[in-house]
């Protein structure tokens, strides 16, 4: 990424980058942001000077590929890794709770705040390693990574009564679904239920679409704990740092703002209306 540098000043035809835009970009995609974001979020941010017409994703996309920012298709976070998969609904698998095909349909448009879908992160996969209980909002996209000691339903249980806690009051305004999978590690999630008005669904069998908003999630901790790699290697400061980058970072669907900006703007309309 270092080789952007030799090419800052390198003239482009037709549409050029500034120096700054150069710059900008650079430094975004060191974070770990793809180009879409890099330039979306520095236009929303007023990074770029509104006078003048940025270059779009496509264009800077046309330029990787001929080879004008110094950067090349490997540099780039997702491109190399995307695929069309086809996704089929298995059946012959236990049933723990209330289906998927139960859960409202409204909340498949992603209008309302306070859905969300949980699943689990495994590092070395033996009974010694601890493991990653995940959870995403789907409106926001904002992501909770919590270090749990194993897969067992009891540590996903004690987590659950931990955050549980933690949100208190407002634990029914905030956490009003959850979709996960029908994992025996989430066999007492339902029991909740009798403590709180959240509802709990369970996805279809082998069908990881059905919560395919916390699979993404999942994926972009995978950029800094590979497959295989033992979680208990990673300090809780490391996973904090981790779940920091993911809802830091700006997304399209969110009209290039943050999940913690969305999440908080959230917030603060619960509380204000406590």
């Amino acid at each position: 990424m270092d080789s952007l540098y030799s090419t800052m000043n390198q003239h482009i035809k037709g549409k050029h980058l500034s120096f700054e835009e150069r710059v900008i970009i650079q430094l975004r995609l060191k974070d770990g942001w793809s180009l879409d974001v890099c330039s979306n979020r520095a236009t929303t941010a007023g990074e770029f000077a509104s006078s003048r017409d940025v270059v779009c994703t496509k264009t800077l996309y046309n330029y990787v590929d001929q080879g004008l920012l110094g950067i090349y298709n490997y540099d780039l976070p997702e491109k190399l890794k995307r695929n069309t998969k086809l996704h089929r609904i298995r059946k012959n698998k236990k049933k723990l709770g209330r289906s998927i095909e139960e859960r409202p349909k409204e909340i498949n448009k992603r209008n309302e705040f306070d859905h969300w879908e949980c699943d689990l992160v495994l590092g070395h996969k033996t009974k010694d390693d601890e493991v990653l209980l995940t959870l995403s909002e789907r409106m926001s996209r904002e992501f909770f990574i919590i270090r749990i000691p194993d897969k067992t339903s009891v540590s996903v249980m004690q987590a659950f009564k931990e955050l549980q806690r933690q949100y208190s009051e407002h634990w029914n305004d905030i956490f009003k679904t959850i979709t996960t999978d029908n994992g025996s590690e989430f066999a007492d999630l339902s029991n909740l239920e009798k403590a709180s008005n959240t509802l709990f669904y369970y996805a279809h069998p082998y069908t990881s679409c059905d919560k395919g908003t916390v699979e993404r999630h999942n994926g972009l901790i995978r950029r800094f704990i590979p497959k295989g790699e033992a979680i208990a290697n990673y300090s809780l400061q490391d996973i904090i740092d981790i779940e920091t980058w993911c809802n830091s970072l700006p997304r399209k669907i969110l009209a290039y703002h943050t999940p913690d900006e969305i999440f908080e703007r959230e917030l603060d309309l619960i509380y204000q209306a406590a």
